[in-house]
C-alpha cells in the first residue's frame, strides 16, 4: 500500500464487508446470448477483473423482463431457470475475493424490444434518443407489476449468491430514473406531479426488493446527483430524496451525473471533462445521509481515487475504463507499481465506439479484453532474435509482448524518441493524457530488456545483416496527400508538421482542409493560440467533405470539442470537396456549385494517413519470418495498431 492510505481499508455496506474501496462499474459488454444467460467468455472477462484485486464487482445490467432487453440481448434474471447461470459467474469471481452485485435494471424506455414487436415503457410518453423509438405510458397496473418484477430479480440474485444490488436509477434513464426526472415524468397521478411523487415508484421498488432479497440484502442505488439540464433535477434534489431512500432501505449510493444521451460527456466523461467530474455533488450528499457513498467519473489513477478518499469526499470510488484498460490495477496499486498499469486515456475508443457501431467491445490499451484467456501470455516454444522496426503504439507492444515471452528482442526507431504519431496526440486542448500510453509503453519495454536504438534508419541490407529469425515491420503511416491541383503550393503544409512544431504558424487566417478528429483538433490548438498574446490571432476555417465535422471522434469528445470550436470562432464548411488549391485559398465544390475562400496566409492538409512500408517485401525472402501490421499494414487508428501487435506477438 505505498503511498496509498484509504484505498486499501476495509468497506462496510449494509452486511456486507468490501476488502477495499475499488469498486467496477457495470459497463455493458454486449456478450450476453438471447436467452438472458452468461457466456463463458463474459465470465472470463469478468473473473480477471476479480483476479485483479477489486473490492466489489457491480455486474453490467440485468434486466427483470425478458420483453424488454437493454440492448438487443441482455442478461436477465427474469426467471428462476437463469439463476445457475447466473451462480457461475458469481462463483468464478467470489473464488478471487471480490463481492458481487448486479445492477438490476428495467430499461423502460431505453428498452430494445421494439426489435422484437414490443413497444418500450416508461412513466410519460416520450421518445428515447438511444433508438428513436416512441415508448408508452405505463399504466397503474402495469407500475405494479414492473415493481414486483424488480423484488422477483432482486431474489434470483441472492439466491445465485450475489452479496448485494444495484438499483439504476440515474441520467434520467431506464425505467427508475425515468421516473425520478421531471424530463421524463410528466404523470397526473400519484406517481408524477412534485419531487415526492416522483419518488414513489423507486420507495415502493425498493420496499418490493427488500420484502423479498430479504432486508439484509443490501441495495446500492445509481443516481444522478445533479442532471445538469434546464429542468431536469439539480444537487438540491438529490440533498432531499437520498436521506428519504436511506431510510427506506438504500445501504449505499453511487453518484453519477448527467443525463443520458443529452450530454453523454457527463454521464462517461471523457477527453475535454476533469477527473472526478461528480467529486463535488457526491461529497455534498455524503453530508446528509449515513450510509456509504460512492463516486465515479473519470477516476482512473489510484493515487487520485485515494485522496478523494481521504478528503472525505466519498467512501469508495467506482471504476469503469480503468479496470477495463488493466483489471489488475488494484494489485498493482496496492503494491506501490504505478508504472506497471496500463493507463486508461478516457479515449473511449475500444470501449465506447461499439455503443454506435456494434464494434467488438475492446480497449486500446488492453486488447486482451474478451480474449482473456485466448490471449494469455505465455512462454515462447524457442526464444528467437527478434527485430521491432518502428517505435509506435504498435511497435513498442510488439517488443513489449514478444520479450515477455523470452525472445530477445532489438526495437529501431528512426526519431530520436518513441512513440511515433502518438507523440502528436497529446498536443491539441484537453489531449494532454494521450502521452501515458508511450510513457507506460516505454516503460514496459525497458522492463522487459528490449534493446532500444533510436536514430536507428532501417534498410533492407541492414535488416539481413542484422540477422534476425523474425522482423517486425511497423513503421506506421504519413500525412495523406491529396491529388489535389495547388498541393505543392508554398503555403501548403501538414497537420503533422504543424503539430510537431515543424512549421510556425503565426498570426493570420489558416484554412484546414479535412475535417476529421485530426482537422478538428489541429483547428482547435490553431485557434487556442489566440490566447497567447505572443503569437496573436489565428482565425481557422475547415472544409470537409463529410456532412459534418469531427464523425470519426466518439460522441461524449465531439460534444466537447464543437462547441469549444464554435467559441473560439473557428469556422466551417461540410459536405465540400476541395478541387484547387491556390495562392491564398481554395476553390471547393459544394451543392454543385464552386465557391472560392481567399486570404489564407496558411493552407493545411488534414486528409488522413498513408502506410510506409519500404520494407516487407525486399526483406521476404531474406529473413525467416516477417510481419506487417499498424499503419504500415494499412492506415487507421492506435486501436488496430496495438492489437495487430498484440497477436503477432503472442504467436512468434
Amino acid at each position: 500500500m505505498k503511498h496509498l492510505k484509504k484505498l486499501f481499508t476495509p468497506l462496510r455496506i449494509g452486511s456486507v464487508e468490501l476488502k477495499n474501496r475499488i469498486v467496477m462499474a457495470p459497463m455493458t459488454t454486449t456478450w450476453a446470448p438471447n436467452d438472458g444467460t452468461v457466456p463463458d467468455k463474459m465470465i472470463d472477462y469478468w473473473e480477471e477483473r476479480a483476479k485483479g484485486g477489486v473490492g466489489l464487482i457491480i455486474f453490467e445490467t440485468v434486466v427483470v423482463d425478458s420483453a424488454h432487453p437493454y440492448i438487443v440481448q441482455s442478461v436477465g434474471l427474469w426467471d428462476d431457470k437463469l439463476i445457475p447461470s447466473f451462480k457461475r459467474l458469481v462463483d468464478a469471481m467470489h473464488a478471487h475475493g471480490a463481492k458481487v452485485a448486479p445492477q438490476i435494471s428495467h430499461p423502460g424506455p431505453e428498452s430494445f424490444g421494439w426489435i422484437y414487436g414490443v413497444q418500450p415503457v416508461g412513466p410519460s410518453a416520450v421518445v428515447s434518443k438511444r433508438h428513436g423509438q416512441v415508448c408508452r405510458e405505463l399504466t397503474l397496473e402495469e407500475i405494479k407489476k414492473i415493481i414486483e418484477q424488480y423484488g422477483d430479480a432482486a431474489r434470483r440474485a441472492r439466491e445465485a449468491g450475489c452479496d448485494c444490488m444495484e438499483l439504476h436509477a440515474a441520467h434520467r434513464y431506464m425505467l427508475a430514473g425515468s421516473f425520478l426526472s421531471p424530463l421524463r415524468n410528466q404523470r397526473t397521478d400519484e406517481y408524477g406531479g412534485g419531487i415526492d411523487g416522483r419518488l414513489k415508484f423507486v420507495l415502493e421498488v425498493v420496499e418490493n426488493i427488500k420484502k423479498k432479497a430479504g432486508k439484509d440484502f443490501p441495495i446500492i442505488m445509481r443516481m444522478s446527483g445533479d442532471e445538469h439540464m434546464a429542468g431536469g433535477r439539480d444537487l438540491a434534489d438529490s440533498l432531499y430524496i437520498t436521506p428519504k431512500l436511506a431510510e427506506a432501505g438504500v445501504d449505499a449510493f453511487e453518484i453519477s451525473g448527467g443525463v443520458d444521451p443529452d450530454d453523454t460527456y457527463r454521464v462517461l466523461p471523457c477527453m475535454g471533462m476533469p477527473p472526478g467530474a461528480n467529486v463535488p455533488q457526491a461529497a455534498a450528499i455524503k453530508q446528509v445521509v449515513d450510509v456509504p457513498v460512492l463516486v465515479v467519473g473519470k477516476i482512473t489513477d489510484p493515487r487520485f481515487a485515494d485522496d478523494v478518499l481521504i478528503k472525505g469526499y466519498a467512501d469508495a470510488i467506482v471504476m469503469g475504463r480503468a479496470l477495463i484498460a488493466d483489471p489488475e490495477l488494484p494489485n498493482k496499486a496496492k503494491a506501490g507499481h504505478f508504472e506497471d498499469i496500463a493507463p486508461c486515456t478516457s479515449c473511449g475508443q475500444g470501449c465506447l465506439r461499439m455503443g454506435l457501431t456494434f464494434e467488438a467491445f475492446t480497449c486500446v490499451i488492453n486488447p486482451t479484453v474478451g480474449r482473456e484467456k485466448e490471449m494469455a501470455i505465455t512462454p515462447a516454444a524457442k526464444p528467437k532474435k527478434v527485430l521491432v522496426v518502428g517505435g509506435g503504439p504498435g511497435g513498442m507492444e510488439a517488443a513489449r509482448v514478444a520479450a515477455i515471452r523470452g525472445h530477445n528482442v532489438t526495437l529501431w526507431e528512426t526519431a530520436a524518441k518513441l512513440g511515433g504519431q502518438l507523440c502528436l496526440a497529446p498536443i491539441p486542448p484537453t489531449k494532454q493524457d494521450m502521452a501515458k500510453w508511450v510513457i507506460y509503453l516505454s516503460a514496459q519495454m525497458k522492463k522487459a530488456k528490449v534493446k532500444v536504438e533510436l536514430n536507428r534508419e532501417a534498410t533492407a541490407e541492414s535488416i539481413v545483416d542484422f540477422k534476425p529469425d523474425v522482423v517486425i515491420v511497423a513503421t506506421g503511416g504519413k500525412p495523406l496527400i491529396p491529388p489535389i491541383p495547388g498541393i505543392e503550393g508554398k503555403k501548403v503544409v501538414t497537420a503533422a508538421d504543424v503539430l510537431a512544431g515543424k512549421v510556425g504558424v503565426g498570426r493570420g487566417n489558416a484554412l484546414v482542409v479535412g475535417g476529421g478528429m485530426v482537422g478538428c483538433e489541429v483547428a482547435d490548438w490553431l485557434a487556442s493560440r489566440g490566447l497567447d498574446q505572443t503569437t496573436g490571432s489565428v482565425h481557422v476555417t475547415i472544409v470537409e467533405m463529410l456532412q459534418d465535422i469531427g464523425m470519426d471522434e466518439i460522441p461524449q469528445t465531439r460534444m466537447l470539442l464543437i462547441p469549444r470550436l464554435e467559441q473560439k470562432g473557428v469556422k466551417w464548411t461540410t459536405s465540400a470537396t476541395v478541387k484547387e488549391l491556390t495562392e491564398d485559398g481554395a476553390v471547393y465544390t459544394k451543392d454543385g456549385r464552386d465557391e472560392t475562400i481567399r486570404g489564407m496566409e496558411f493552407i493545411i492538409i488534414a486528409c488522413g494517413a498513408a502506410s510506409v512500408d519500404d520494407l516487407s517485401e525486399k526483406i521476404k525472402d531474406r529473413v525467416p519470418e516477417v510481419h506487417v501490421i499498424g499503419d504500415a499494414k494499412k492506415a487507421r487508428k492506435a486501436l488496430e495498431a496495438i492489437a495487430e501487435a498484440a497477436e503477432i506477438a503472442r504467436k512468434i
